[in-house]
């Protein structure tokens, strides 16, 4: 039976590449020169440092900017809130991979509700739908690809 994964993945070598790009532009900026700001990358968590609030935001444009070069959906970055650290202000960037089982389960019902005819199912942090037919599939997946879920996702392992 043909079947697909709905997946939400981010390449950790683009984001490693946008990381180090934006802390290239961030050493050639004439309004960061002798200011302390970095960044820093641990998997799918970027830490933001500088000396001042209204640069972490010059910085987050950046990074977005970056991100978005580097083919990677902006709306997978989940910004927190900034916080003090001794003299320097700090704000992590997420970066969401996987779907989580609220999402999941939202995009079931949403597939439910719809009437198609394919079994959708979650497996982890991915959901796995299931039809018949491959343009009952594929209608899947421009109805998913049109509905706004807040996070991007992609379709792969599509089997016939």
């Amino acid at each position: 039976m043909p079947s697909f994964d709905v997946v939400s993945e981010v390449d950790k070598h683009q984001l490693t590449n946008a990381v180090d790009q934006a802390s290239r532009v961030i050493v050639n900026r004439y309004d960061f020169k002798g200011v302390d700001a970095s960044f820093e990358r641990k998997d799918y968590l970027v830490t933001m440092t500088a000396e001042a609030e209204f640069q972490l935001q010059q910085m987050l444009d950046i990074l977005q900017s970056a991100v978005h070069k580097n083919q990677i959906d902006i709306a997978c970055l989940d910004v927190k809130p900034c916080r003090m650290s001794g003299k320097h202000m700090t704000q992590e960037v997420v970066v969401q991979t996987g779907i989580e089982t609220e999402l999941a389960k939202k995009l079931v019902k949403m597939i439910k509700d719809e009437k198609f005819k394919v079994q959708a199912q979650i497996q982890g942090d991915q959901l796995r739908v299931t039809g018949k037919k491959r343009d009952d599939l594929q209608a899947v997946i421009a109805f998913l690809k049109s509905a706004d879920v807040g996070l991007p996702l992609q379709f792969s392992n599509f089997r016939d």
